[in-house]
C-alpha cells in the first residue's frame, strides 16, 4: 500500500559517530517519546558498565550482569552478590 512507503525514522548517533539505534515507524503512527529515553538511558547505562537491561527496564531497576564478566571479575565488581535464577542470568541492582 502506499502508506507503508513512507516511514518515520529515529536514529540514535553515538560519540564515535556510528548509529546505536535505529525506529523505524508507519507514518500512520507517532513515535514513543519515553521509548526513546528508555533506550538512551539503558545505552548510557551499558556503555559504562557491563550489563544488559532486560525487556521494559527502567532506570533505576535491576539489571542483568553481562554475559562476556566472568563470575570471578562479577565477583570483584559485584562483591554483595547477585541473584541468579539461571546460572546464565545474573541479576544485580543497577550501578550508578
Amino acid at each position: 500500500a502506499a502508506s507503508d512507503v513512507y516511514k518515520r525514522q529515529v536514529f540514535v548517533i553515538g560519540p564515535d559517530r556510528k548509529i546505536k539505534m535505529m525506529m523505524t515507524y508507519p507514518m500512520t503512527t507517532g513515535r514513543n517519546f519515553d521509548e526513546i529515553l528508555r533506550a538512551l538511558d539503558s545505552m548510557q547505562l551499558t556503555a559504562k558498565y557491563r550489563v544488559a537491561t532486560p525487556v521494559n527496564w527502567k532506570h533505576g531497576e535491576d539489571v542483568i550482569i553481562a554475559g562476556s564478566v566472568t563470575d570471578e571479575e562479577a565477583k570483584k565488581i559485584y562483591p554483595e552478590g547477585w541473584k541468579a535464577p539461571k546460572p546464565y542470568l545474573r541479576i544485580v541492582k543497577q550501578p550508578s
